[in-house]
């Protein structure tokens, strides 16, 4: 297999800063050296921007199914658990309920592969995602522990709050929760439980928090905890979202998840653009696009505590890169309005997992196990068979079942 290998001849992101028609050396898994190139190159088409692969905060692997289950028409939800009792009674679960959980997990997996996403957090408790995780095509994080929230009428997932916070901190792993996804007295207490249970501090990723405060604000930032900002999903279920300015300006961690696509937006890119829409809408101003970058980027390493693996461009940092065909001559803004079709190469850990036919040689001497499929009309070559698992997702339904996420020619 190949060892070492660059490719050259396109702006870098880092991102935090950019570099005009430069060069990346990988071996095995790792960046070895920026501005260098090795035996075997590949020159890339004028004018790609190359970037960190792309980190999904929040997601929930085994429900990205559409269509969207939600409030009536003009009405919303008082907090997250009257949306389970519609999902429960819905047609469209049993319709899910057909195709076999390992296939719904690679289905959400190649949500997130086809958006420039190579590490994802499935929200789940480990003894739900554990048997799937090693045989998809991107990286799903394991090492966390969770609660599902801060309520008597949450899922009861894990250990309880101070067991699994206790493991988070004995671990070095983040501690993720759904917090405050309400307008209850009861859901919008989930940060005076926390600090109740001495259980508020930098380990912590709070999943929504549309109910938060601005004394939440203040606490959160002074623990050190992240965020994950699911505007989309936000707005479906409840008509509104997070403080998210006060949040921002507050110095809090803020990182972008897509939420289910039951709830959220079809991938990672639309949760970015939708993201900036609702801030403008809700402020009248823009949400600077180099911040939006982070938000997908350094932002969630810091939360996974994973910085010194991933997350930037740098010598030591694991092959995790994205490769586009910008539409803007700003690297941010360019990120920001990248559509799936513009996505030109995906790599994880310095093996090819998306990317155009010109990368073909490169997925051979990866030894990587690929099928070619046709994406907005692109020849795309990708890691493992997504059009053969949507043909087997169609006969376990039985119809032509289409997904937004994955539109792919026959």
């Amino acid at each position: 297999m190949l060892q070492t290998y660059s490719l050259s001849e396109m702006t870098i992101i880092s991102p935090l800063k950019h570099l005009n028609k430069s060069s990346l050396k990988i071996e095995r898994n790792l960046i070895v050296e920026i501005g260098k190139t090795a035996d075997f190159n590949l020159k890339l088409e004028d004018g790609m921007f190359l970037y960190p692969a792309l980190i999904n905060i929040h997601d929930h692997l085994r429900g990205d199914y559409l269509p969207k289950i939600g409030p009536k028409q003009g009405d919303y939800y008082l907090n997250w658990s009257y949306w389970e009792k519609d999902l429960r009674g819905s047609t469209v679960l049993n319709e899910r309920s057909k195709i076999p959980v390992e296939d719904a997990y690679r289905l959400g997996a190649y949500k997130n592969l086809f958006s420039g996403v190579v590490t994802v957090n499935d929200h789940f408790p480990h003894e739900y995602n554990e048997p799937f995780i090693p045989f998809l095509p991107i990286r799903v994080i394991s090492n966390y522990t969770l609660a599902h929230e801060c309520s008597s009428f949450d899922l009861k997932w894990g250990d309880g709050i101070e067991i699994e916070h206790k493991r988070a901190v004995e671990r070095n792993f983040p501690f993720i929760t759904h917090l405050e996804e309400g307008f209850d007295e009861e859901s919008q207490g989930g940060i005076d439980i926390l600090e109740s249970l001495n259980c508020l501090d930098n380990h912590d990723i709070f999943v929504h928090c549309i109910g938060f405060s601005e004394q939440d604000i203040k606490k959160t930032r002074q623990a050190g905890a992240s965020v994950a900002w699911c505007p989309a999903s936000n707005l479906f279920m409840f008509n509104l979202t997070c403080k998210i300015r006060k949040i921002i300006s507050s110095g809090i961690n803020v990182c972008i998840g897509t939420d289910s696509t039951h709830t959220g937006s079809i991938n990672l890119l639309e949760e970015m653009r939708f993201a900036r829409r609702i801030y403008r809408k809700m402020y009248g101003e823009d949400l600077d696009a180099r911040l939006i970058t982070n938000m997908v980027t350094v932002n969630p390493a810091k939360a996974f505590r994973m910085s010194e693996q991933t997350g930037r461009i740098e010598q030591g940092k694991l092959a995790d890169i994205l490769i586009i065909k910008p539409r803007k001559s700003d690297p941010y803004e360019a990120l920001v309005e990248a559509e799936i079709e513009d996505i030109d190469l995906l790599v994880w850990e310095g093996t090819p997992i998306y990317g155009s036919k010109y990368y073909e040689e490169l997925f051979k001497l990866r030894d990587v196990e690929y099928t070619q499929v046709k994406m907005c009309g692109r020849e795309m070559l990708v890691k493992g068979d997504p059009m053969g698992l949507l043909k087997k997702v169609r006969k376990a339904v039985g119809f032509k079942k289409t997904l937004d996420y994955m539109p792919l020619g026959d």
